[in-house]
């Protein structure tokens, strides 16, 4: 099936996760995605995460399907020359070094535009334009998420908590994805390229304007409540009387009638006067979790949900690895590696009908001769 991105060239020099995770999304989508790789013989970092995916990084096999990859020194003139062959019929460049480090190469985003005014620039940092010291500072994924105040509301109430996958990273490329589509539509408008610029900093901070609007107009500071909503209540994890946790969701009045009716079999419970709003139970949020916990501890996991779907109440069991594994829900797609295939969660949107037909994880410098012939002077 023709992808929407087909004959588009992607010319990336990338490291980590956030602008391989954009490029993934454009290899996804057709795009021909050429990764430049350091030529010290280890390549892009995030091939030494892990081993996890047949004695490969995870990471890193999960991030560049579909790419091929190219071994280069800028600092050689003859690569030099050939990067730049290569950015003559580029229709996108993407970098996420140190800032300042393409500008010193004669590489930045405004030059090679200016040299390939088609050529959309994609540039990805930790703080974007923030300036001194911030354009000093490592960006790396959980360095952002203490920063940008993400760890003050994830956690216990105890302790901050890191959120278990690299978000700042991966939603940053996910911005960048779309930008770059917003750019391409523009360029098909204009026939011109333009600049994308996204930061770890900026992702994180648009995703946490609610409770930092709570702060600046209300001076309230939402609360680290662990599997607990801050302002609703029922909306956290109960146990069953096997020890397995559930977690609830009451939205409305009419659920929190509903859930004590069905579940808790208390309708008259709804209207205590220390639970009959939300603003009251949150208030008096150990006092209704009690209850409810009461109840729960003392049924089946199975009479739980049972209870639960009776009263159209929203559910989810707080699943581990192992049961993701094996979910009814999990889609899968297989990809081959240099080490053989593997499976793994597949592209979270279907364009059509599902496919499976995603390219290989590349092996270091598998495509550098054929590259290199190919943009020969």
């Amino acid at each position: 099936m023709s992808q929407p991105l087909s004959n588009l060239l992607v010319v990336s020099l990338e490291q980590a996760v956030a602008a391989p995770h954009l490029t993934c999304r454009m290899a996804d989508a057709g795009a021909r995605v050429i990764k430049l790789e350091r030529a010290d013989g280890s390549g892009d970092f995030a091939r030494g995460y892990d081993k996890h995916a047949l004695g490969q990084s995870g990471y890193f096999v999960w991030l560049n399907r579909g790419k091929e990859s190219l071994a280069i020194d800028i600092k050689k003139p003859e690569d030099m020359a050939l990067l730049h062959r290569l950015l003559a019929k580029a229709d996108v460049w993407v970098q996420n070094l140190a800032p300042g480090a393409m500008e010193r190469a004669g590489l930045g985003s405004a030059t090679l535009r200016q040299m390939y005014p088609r050529l959309i620039t994609v540039d990805i940092s930790g703080y974007g334009d923030a300036g001194p010291p911030y354009d000093e500072m490592k960006a790396y994924d959980l360095l952002v998420q203490a920063e940008s105040g993400l760890t003050s509301i994830t956690g216990s109430p105890e302790e901050p908590g890191r959120v278990g996958v690299s978000i700042c990273d991966l939603t940053t490329g996910l911005n960048a994805y779309t930008a770059v589509l917003e750019a391409l539509i523009h360029r098909g408008i204009t026939g011109k390229g333009s600049g994308v610029r996204a930061s770890l900093f900026a992702s994180m901070a648009d995703w946490l304007t609610a409770p930092l609007i709570a702060y600046e107009q209300s001076e309230v500071i939402w609360p680290r409540n662990a599997l607990r909503h801050p302002v609703m209540c029922p909306y956290g994890a109960f146990p069953a009387n096997d020890g397995s946790q559930t977690l609830v969701a009451c939205q409305a009045e009419r659920e929190w009638h509903r859930f004590c009716e069905h579940v808790l079999l208390d309708k008259d419970f709804a209207s205590h006067p220390q639970a009959e709003t939300n603003v009251i139970r949150v208030a008096n949020r150990p006092f209704v979790e009690g209850k409810i916990e009461s109840v729960t501890k003392n049924i089946s996991r199975e009479e739980f949900h049972a209870r639960l779907r009776k009263a159209d109440i929203a559910f989810g069991a707080v699943n581990t690895m192992p049961e993701l594994s094996v979910h009814g829900a999990l889609r899968r797609i297989t990809i081959g590696t240099p080490n053989g295939k593997i499976t793994h969660p597949a592209p979270p949107t279907i364009r059509g009908e599902p496919r499976d037909d995603y390219g290989p994880s590349p092996a270091y410098d598998e495509h550098g001769a054929k590259i290199r012939q190919e943009f020969s002077a």
